[in-house]
Protein backbone atom coordinates (compact mmCIF):
# COMPACT_ATOMS: atom_id res chain seq x y z
CA UNK A 1 0.00 0.00 0.00
CA UNK A 2 0.55 3.30 -0.73
CA UNK A 3 1.02 5.98 1.53
CA UNK A 4 1.19 9.73 3.08
CA UNK A 5 1.76 10.64 5.99
CA UNK A 6 1.13 14.49 6.74
CA UNK A 7 2.32 15.87 9.81
CA UNK A 8 4.21 18.61 11.98
CA UNK A 9 4.13 17.04 15.87
CA UNK A 10 6.70 15.31 17.10
CA UNK A 11 4.38 12.71 18.28
CA UNK A 12 2.72 12.08 15.03
CA UNK A 13 5.90 11.58 12.63
CA UNK A 14 6.98 9.60 15.40
CA UNK A 15 4.02 7.12 14.71
CA UNK A 16 4.41 7.66 10.49
CA UNK A 17 8.24 6.41 11.10
CA UNK A 18 7.57 3.34 13.20
CA UNK A 19 5.01 2.50 10.55
CA UNK A 20 7.69 2.76 7.98
CA UNK A 21 9.72 0.86 9.80
CA UNK A 22 7.82 -2.36 10.74
CA UNK A 23 5.90 -2.69 7.83
CA UNK A 24 6.06 -3.25 4.19
CA UNK A 25 3.86 -0.39 3.39
CA UNK A 26 5.65 2.60 1.24
CA UNK A 27 5.73 5.84 3.10
CA UNK A 28 6.11 9.13 1.99
CA UNK A 29 6.13 11.83 5.21
CA UNK A 30 5.41 15.62 4.82
CA UNK A 31 6.97 17.09 7.33
CA UNK A 32 5.17 20.39 8.04
CA UNK A 33 2.97 22.83 6.45
CA UNK A 34 5.86 24.50 4.36
CA UNK A 35 6.64 20.96 2.72
CA UNK A 36 2.48 20.37 2.15
CA UNK A 37 0.65 20.90 -0.71
CA UNK A 38 -1.87 18.45 -3.13
CA UNK A 39 -0.19 18.47 -5.88
CA UNK A 40 2.23 16.21 -3.95
CA UNK A 41 0.10 13.96 -2.51
CA UNK A 42 -1.99 13.39 -5.73
CA UNK A 43 1.43 12.78 -7.69
CA UNK A 44 2.75 10.03 -4.81
CA UNK A 45 -0.54 8.43 -6.04
CA UNK A 46 -1.16 7.01 -2.47
CA UNK A 47 -3.84 4.42 -1.33
CA UNK A 48 -4.21 6.39 1.78
CA UNK A 49 -3.19 9.59 3.51
CA UNK A 50 -2.79 10.10 7.33
CA UNK A 51 -3.75 13.64 8.67
CA UNK A 52 -2.45 13.30 12.20
CA UNK A 53 -2.94 16.31 14.87
CA UNK A 54 -3.17 18.22 11.44
CA UNK A 55 -4.30 22.16 12.04
CA UNK A 56 -5.20 23.14 8.29
CA UNK A 57 -7.76 22.29 6.10
CA UNK A 58 -7.57 19.46 3.35
CA UNK A 59 -9.12 20.76 0.30
CA UNK A 60 -12.00 18.61 -1.04
CA UNK A 61 -9.90 17.66 -3.58
CA UNK A 62 -7.97 15.37 -1.71
CA UNK A 63 -10.27 13.54 0.46
CA UNK A 64 -12.85 12.98 -2.22
CA UNK A 65 -9.86 11.40 -4.36
CA UNK A 66 -8.23 9.22 -1.67
CA UNK A 67 -9.25 8.26 1.98
CA UNK A 68 -7.74 10.29 4.15
CA UNK A 69 -7.74 9.36 7.78
CA UNK A 70 -6.85 12.07 11.33
CA UNK A 71 -6.64 11.20 14.39
CA UNK A 72 -7.75 13.51 16.94
CA UNK A 73 -6.90 13.45 20.35
CA UNK A 74 -10.49 13.51 22.03
CA UNK A 75 -13.53 11.09 22.49
CA UNK A 76 -15.28 12.37 19.20
CA UNK A 77 -18.00 13.45 18.51
CA UNK A 78 -17.14 15.46 22.06
CA UNK A 79 -14.22 18.23 21.83
CA UNK A 80 -13.99 18.49 17.83
CA UNK A 81 -12.43 21.65 16.56
CA UNK A 82 -8.55 23.22 17.99
CA UNK A 83 -6.62 22.56 20.87
CA UNK A 84 -8.60 19.44 21.77
CA UNK A 85 -6.15 18.16 24.95
CA UNK A 86 -5.97 21.89 26.72
CA UNK A 87 -9.48 21.98 26.39
CA UNK A 88 -10.54 18.62 27.69
CA UNK A 89 -7.62 18.63 30.77
CA UNK A 90 -9.21 23.22 31.23
CA UNK A 91 -12.26 21.39 31.86
CA UNK A 92 -11.49 18.63 34.41
CA UNK A 93 -11.46 16.00 32.12
CA UNK A 94 -10.11 12.48 33.18
CA UNK A 95 -9.85 10.35 30.45
CA UNK A 96 -10.00 11.56 26.41
CA UNK A 97 -9.61 9.06 23.59
CA UNK A 98 -7.40 8.59 20.80
CA UNK A 99 -10.14 8.32 17.48
CA UNK A 100 -9.19 7.76 13.96
CA UNK A 101 -11.90 8.97 11.22
CA UNK A 102 -12.29 9.20 8.00
CA UNK A 103 -12.21 13.08 7.19
CA UNK A 104 -14.95 14.99 5.29
CA UNK A 105 -15.74 18.06 4.64
CA UNK A 106 -16.98 18.91 8.22
CA UNK A 107 -15.06 19.72 11.44
CA UNK A 108 -13.94 16.13 12.97
CA UNK A 109 -17.00 15.01 11.55
CA UNK A 110 -16.30 12.02 9.77
CA UNK A 111 -17.16 8.37 10.41
CA UNK A 112 -15.19 6.94 13.24
CA UNK A 113 -13.08 3.71 12.53
CA UNK A 114 -11.08 3.49 15.37
CA UNK A 115 -11.12 4.72 19.06
CA UNK A 116 -9.78 3.76 22.45
CA UNK A 117 -9.35 5.74 25.74
CA UNK A 118 -6.09 7.23 27.66
CA UNK A 119 -5.71 8.59 30.51
CA UNK A 120 -5.24 12.50 30.91
CA UNK A 121 -3.27 12.42 34.11
CA UNK A 122 0.14 13.53 34.58
CA UNK A 123 2.01 15.92 32.49
CA UNK A 124 2.37 16.68 29.12
CA UNK A 125 5.16 14.39 27.76
CA UNK A 126 3.55 11.47 29.60
CA UNK A 127 0.02 12.29 27.74
CA UNK A 128 1.77 12.50 24.11
CA UNK A 129 3.28 9.18 24.50
CA UNK A 130 -0.26 7.85 25.49
CA UNK A 131 -1.25 9.37 22.10
CA UNK A 132 1.24 7.53 20.18
CA UNK A 133 1.42 4.61 21.35
CA UNK A 134 -2.19 4.26 21.06
CA UNK A 135 -2.05 5.91 17.84
CA UNK A 136 0.57 3.71 16.80
CA UNK A 137 -1.32 0.37 17.84
CA UNK A 138 -4.68 1.46 16.09
CA UNK A 139 -2.66 2.63 12.87
CA UNK A 140 -1.28 -0.92 12.29
CA UNK A 141 -4.58 -2.74 13.66
CA UNK A 142 -6.66 -1.18 10.51
CA UNK A 143 -3.67 -1.59 8.06
CA UNK A 144 -3.71 -5.35 8.73
CA UNK A 145 -7.36 -5.80 9.29
CA UNK A 146 -9.10 -2.58 7.74
CA UNK A 147 -11.80 -0.77 8.88
CA UNK A 148 -15.60 -0.48 9.48
CA UNK A 149 -16.91 3.01 9.80
CA UNK A 150 -18.93 4.61 12.31
CA UNK A 151 -21.45 7.34 11.42
CA UNK A 152 -20.80 10.37 14.65
CA UNK A 153 -23.65 11.33 16.16
CA UNK A 154 -23.90 14.74 15.95
CA UNK A 155 -26.24 15.61 18.85
CA UNK A 156 -23.57 14.39 20.71
CA UNK A 157 -21.38 16.26 19.65
CA UNK A 158 -19.44 19.55 21.79
CA UNK A 159 -16.75 22.30 19.92
CA UNK A 160 -13.84 23.78 21.24
CA UNK A 161 -11.52 26.87 20.15
CA UNK A 162 -8.27 26.91 19.26
CA UNK A 163 -6.46 28.30 22.42
CA UNK A 164 -4.48 32.11 21.89
CA UNK A 165 -0.92 32.04 23.54
CA UNK A 166 -2.66 35.29 25.36
CA UNK A 167 -4.67 33.21 27.35
CA UNK A 168 -1.85 31.19 28.51
CA UNK A 169 -2.11 33.84 31.50
CA UNK A 170 -2.82 33.22 34.82
CA UNK A 171 -4.50 36.50 35.95
CA UNK A 172 -4.61 37.63 39.02
CA UNK A 173 -8.40 37.00 40.12
CA UNK A 174 -7.44 33.28 39.05
CA UNK A 175 -4.39 33.29 41.40
CA UNK A 176 -6.66 35.01 43.85
CA UNK A 177 -9.90 32.54 43.55
CA UNK A 178 -8.74 29.68 41.65
CA UNK A 179 -8.39 26.09 42.97
CA UNK A 180 -5.09 24.42 43.35
CA UNK A 181 -6.41 21.63 40.89
CA UNK A 182 -7.73 24.67 37.88
CA UNK A 183 -3.91 26.33 38.62
CA UNK A 184 -2.27 22.94 38.07
CA UNK A 185 -4.43 22.11 34.80
CA UNK A 186 -3.68 25.49 33.52
CA UNK A 187 -0.11 25.04 33.97
CA UNK A 188 0.42 21.25 33.00
CA UNK A 189 -1.69 21.79 29.68
CA UNK A 190 0.70 24.64 28.55
CA UNK A 191 3.58 22.49 28.91
CA UNK A 192 6.41 22.39 25.77
CA UNK A 193 5.90 22.59 22.79
CA UNK A 194 2.76 25.18 23.91
CA UNK A 195 3.07 28.45 24.74
CA UNK A 196 3.87 28.08 28.44
CA UNK A 197 1.41 29.64 31.31
CA UNK A 198 2.54 32.92 32.75
CA UNK A 199 2.23 35.83 34.93
CA UNK A 200 2.66 39.40 34.30
CA UNK A 201 4.71 40.91 37.17
CA UNK A 202 4.69 45.04 38.24
CA UNK A 203 7.39 45.39 36.20
CA UNK A 204 5.44 44.49 33.04
CA UNK A 205 7.98 41.05 32.30
CA UNK A 206 6.00 37.55 31.85
CA UNK A 207 7.47 34.97 34.85
CA UNK A 208 6.94 31.64 32.84
CA UNK A 209 5.54 28.74 34.56
CA UNK A 210 7.03 25.30 32.27
CA UNK A 211 5.94 23.11 35.48
CA UNK A 212 3.82 22.54 38.44
CA UNK A 213 2.93 20.18 41.32
CA UNK A 214 0.59 20.54 43.84
CA UNK A 215 1.79 19.85 47.51
CA UNK A 216 -0.30 18.29 49.77
CA UNK A 217 1.02 19.55 53.07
Amino acid sequence: MRIVGVGYRDWALEIYETVARQTDHTLLIIRGKEHYNDKIVLDFKPDLVLFYGWSWKVSTEITNSVPCIMLHPSPLPKYRGGSPIQNQIIANERNSAVTLFIMNDGVDAGDIIAQKEFSLGGHLEEIFERITAIGLELTLDILEHGYVRTIQDDSQASYCKRRTPEESEITIEELMNAKSSYLYNKIRMLEDPYPNAFIRTADGMRLVIKKAEINQN
